[in-house]
């Protein structure tokens, strides 16, 4: 554990410094993966347009392709891809990214259940006789709900859909991993930090 911290604590401060000498050494750039090409080794991302990371938004279009470093050093946990930008609980919508019309799409939804104030340990959403959390999204296909739980909202939402979003692959509901990339030149990452598998900020 304490390894891991110190590991932590170190690619942050090399972060910070890229940060200060940014116009010196190059840029960072910080959004939500939509899509991850494993033989390509490319990440594709949504930019978080937002300088407050309590507040993101990921608005920023087109979507931003990166090749992941050579060296595996450089090279964080491997991300999670998924289409869910924005859980809005308060109008009821969702916005999801659709890879074919490489835009946003706003989408209105039925509620059937809501809860709150729901932490990672709660039983609904980790699993305490297998030790890991419940896989989400759930999509019942038959039922035409889909459950979704986002930990930074602490929500645990199920929702009803017109059938045609069925269709979609569940990952069209998940949110994809919250990534850091360090780079000199446009499209090739110098480093890269998954942010969401560092427990710095948590989907």
């Amino acid at each position: 554990m304490a390894g891991k911290r110190i590991g932590l604590f170190a690619t942050l401060m090399g972060f910070a410094l890229m940060c200060a000498a940014g116009c010196e050494l190059g840029t960072v750039d910080q959004g939500r993966v939509v899509k991850y090409d494993r033989d390509k080794r490319q990440v594709t991302i949504i930019r978080d347009s937002a300088s407050d990371p309590k507040n993101p938004q990921y608005d920023h279009l087109p979507p931003l392709t990166y090749e992941l470093p050579d060296k595996a050093s450089e090279t964080g946990p491997e991300p999670t891809a998924g289409g869910r930008l924005k859980l809005d609980t308060k109008n009821r919508q969702i916005v999801i990214y659709d890879d074919a019309a490489k835009n946003f799409r706003t989408i209105e939804y039925t509620l059937i259940d809501q809860r709150e104030n729901v932490s990672a340990s709660d039983p609904a959403v980790f699993d305490r006789s297998e030790g890991r959390p419940v896989r989400f999204p759930v999509v019942d296909r038959e039922k035409k709900t889909i459950s979704i739980y986002s930990a930074t909202q602490k929500m645990l939402v199920t929702f009803s859909l017109p059938e045609e979003y069925f269709s979609l692959p569940d990952h069209t509901w998940e949110a994809g991993d919250v990534v850091r990339i360090y780079y000199k030149k446009e499209g090739k990452a110098e480093r890269f930090m998954n942010v969401s598998k560092t427990d710095i900020y948590k989907k």
